[in-house]
C-alpha cells in the first residue's frame, strides 16, 4: 500500500566526493535529498495502447498520460504508472500547501544520467497527479463564495518508482524503474513486473467504442449548475465589468452533471478513439476518477526552459474522411480562415499572451522571455484552435513551487487581469471548479515537468459524472452565442458518456 501523507526524514547531502549533481531543471529548495538511480529496458512489442491502458486501469492508483496518437505532438511519450510508492494529498482547509509540495519534491533526486541511450525529453520518474483550480486561493487573497460540492483533494500527487513509456516517434516501449533507498525490491524485479504487464496487454482485447452523433445529445436531460437565463444574465454582468474597465476578458463556465454507471476507463478509451488529445490523462484517485481530453499545455519544463501554450479561439472541424469529404474540406477551410482573421479572437489571445509574458518574466532570467510561437492555427480531431507559445529560461533559484505561484492557474482560463478575473469568476459561477481548469501531469525528480490545463475534463465520483465548459467573454461577446458555444463543447464530452453507458 502507498503511504499517504507520509514524509520520511531523509537527509543525505550531495557533495563533491559523491560525484553526483542535481540535474538542470527546477532545483530543490536545498541541495538535500536522496539520490535515486534510474534503470531501464527498451522493448519492441506489438501492443495496442488501449489494451495497455486497460491493464493499468485494473491496478491501484493508476495514472496514464497520453495513451493516444495525438500525444506524439506533445512531448513524444505516453506514460502508464500504478501502485505508487507514496501519495501526497492536500485538502481545502489545510495549511501550507506549497511547503508540503516542496518537501515532497525535495525528498528524491535523480543521479546524473550516465546512459545517453535514454531520450532526453523522457520522464524519468517522480510525481503524477492534479492541482485543482482553487489552489489559486493559496496564492492570492480571493473570495470563496462558490460552493464546493464534489469535494476532491486540492492536490493529489502519486510518487511512482516504476512506469512504462511509449515512444510515438520510434514506436517502441521503455520500461523504467528507480532504485530507491532501503528498497526491498531490486530494480530488475520492477522491470520484470512491467514486462509482464506488457505481455498481459498483448493478450488483452478492448472493444471498439461506439460513435455518437453530437446532435443527438439532449442537453435538457442533463443537470446543470445554472439555467440559460442565469447564464445570460451573468454574461451581461461580466460585460458591465469590462465596460467599467475592471477587466478585459473573463473565462466564464457552467458545469453539467449526469448519472454514471460505466467504468471510468471506458470513457478514457472513447475519448482517445474519437477525440485523441495531446494532453489527455486518466487518473484513478481511489474514490474518484479523472478523464481528461485536454488539448492545452499549461507548462513544460526541461533543462531549465519553461514554456506555456495558451489557447484562445476555437472553430469546429469536420471529418474529411466521410462520404461528404469535399464539402467537409470546404467548410474546414472556411472555419480556418474565419478563425485566422477574427479580430475578436486575435484580441483575446493577444491579451493572454501579454498576461503569460508577465507571469513568466517573474521567474525567468531577464532578457530570456519571448513568444517563441506567435499566433498559429492548429488542427485537432474535432476542432481548430488558435494557440501561441511563451517561453523563458528559469532563474537558478526558482523551485517548482515558485513556478506554480507565478503562473497558476493558467491565464487562458481565468481572464485578464488575472486576480480580478478570478474574483468575478467566484462571484458569477455558483459552484467551485475543482479539477476543471486546474492542471494534470507530471513533475519529475530530474527537475522536468509537464502539466496540462484541465479543460475537456470529466470528473467521476459517487456514480456521477461532471463536465464543465466555458469560453472567453469580451466586450463584444454575444451572450446567446457564448451560451451556444458552451453547449456545443458540452455535447462533445457528454457524447462519450452516452456511448459507454449504452454498452452497459
Amino acid at each position: 500500500m502507498p503511504k499517504v501523507h507520509s514524509y520520511k526524514s531523509y537527509h543525505a547531502t550531495a557533495s563533491a566526493k559523491t560525484g553526483k549533481t542535481v540535474p538542470a531543471g527546477i532545483p530543490a529548495a536545498e541541495s538535500r535529498g536522496v539520490f535515486c538511480r534510474l534503470h531501464h529496458r527498451n522493448l519492441r512489442a506489438s501492443v495496442r495502447l488501449p489494451c495497455l491502458s486497460e491493464v493499468f486501469a485494473g491496478l491501484e492508483s493508476a495514472s496514464i498520460i497520453g495513451g493516444n496518437t495525438a500525444r506524439a505532438n506533445a512531448g513524444r511519450f505516453s506514460y502508464w504508472a500504478a501502485q505508487p510508492e507514496e501519495i501526497l494529498e492536500f485538502n481545502a482547509g489545510q495549511r501550507a500547501p506549497f511547503e508540503k509540495i516542496q518537501k515532497a519534491l525535495d525528498k528524491y533526486i535523480l543521479e546524473k544520467d550516465r546512459d545517453s541511450s535514454l531520450p532526453k525529453e523522457m520522464f524519468r520518474g517522480g510525481w503524477i497527479g492534479h492541482f485543482s483550480y482553487e489552489l489559486g486561493r493559496y496564492i492570492e487573497k480571493l473570495p470563496a463564495n462558490a460552493v464546493e460540492n464534489i469535494r476532491l483533494p486540492l492536490i493529489r500527487l502519486c510518487f511512482y518508482d516504476r512506469f512504462i513509456a511509449y515512444d510515438h516517434l520510434e514506436n517502441k516501449f521503455w520500461l523504467l524503474a528507480l532504485a530507491l533507498p532501503d528498497d526491498a525490491e531490486r530494480p530488475e524485479g520492477k522491470l520484470d513486473d512491467l514486462e509482464r504487464l506488457v505481455a498481459e496487454s498483448q493478450r488483452n482485447r478492448v472493444p471498439e467504442p461506439a460513435p455518437v452523433e453530437l446532435d443527438n445529445i439532449d442537453i435538457s436531460q442533463v443537470r446543470c449548475n445554472m439555467d440559460k437565463e442565469y447564464y445570460l444574465r451573468a454574461v451581461e454582468k461580466i460585460k458591465r465589468y469590462i465596460y467599467d474597465g475592471e477587466v478585459y476578458q473573463i473565462n466564464f463556465s457552467q458545469r453539467f452533471e449526469c448519472d454514471y454507471h460505466a467504468r471510468p476507463i471506458d470513457l478514457f478509451h472513447w475519448q482517445n478513439r474519437y477525440n485523441p488529445s495531446p494532453y489527455a490523462a486518466f487518473i484513478d484517485g481511489g474514490d474518484f476518477h479523472i478523464v481528461s481530453a485536454s488539448p492545452e499545455m499549461f507548462i513544460t519544463i526541461a533543462d531549465g526552459l519553461i514554456q506555456t501554450k495558451p489557447i484562445k479561439g476555437t472553430r469546429p472541424r469536420l471529418d474529411e474522411a466521410s462520404g461528404a469529404s469535399a464539402r467537409a474540406k470546404q467548410i474546414n477551410a472556411e472555419n480556418i480562415r474565419e478563425l485566422l482573421n477574427s479580430e475578436k479572437e486575435q484580441a483575446e489571445l493577444n491579451m493572454i499572451i501579454d498576461l503569460e509574458r508577465n507571469d513568466v518574466a517573474r521567474i525567468c532570467v531577464p532578457g530570456t522571455r519571448s513568444v517563441i510561437q506567435p499566433r498559429t492555427i492548429e488542427a485537432y480531431p474535432t476542432v481548430f484552435h488558435a494557440v501561441a507559445t511563451v517561453a523563458g529560461q528559469l532563474r537558478k533559484d526558482i523551485t517548482f513551487c515558485d513556478v506554480l505561484k507565478a503562473l497558476f492557474p493558467g491565464g487562458s482560463i481565468t481572464g485578464a487581469p488575472k486576480i480580478r478575473s478570478m474574483e468575478i469568476i467566484d462571484e458569477t459561477e455558483p459552484t467551485a471548479r475543482g479539477v476543471y481548469t486546474g492542471s494534470i501531469g507530471f513533475i519529475g525528480i530530474d527537475g522536468s515537468a509537464c502539466l496540462n490545463i484541465a479543460i475537456r475534463t470529466i470528473i467521476i465520483k459517487d456514480r456521477k459524472a461532471y463536465a464543465q465548459t466555458g469560453g472567453g467573454i469580451v466586450a463584444d461577446s454575444d451572450p446567446q452565442a457564448e451560451w451556444a458555444e458552451t453547449i456545443t463543447k458540452a455535447r462533445a464530452l457528454l457524447a462519450g458518456i452516452n456511448s459507454v453507458q449504452r454498452r452497459e
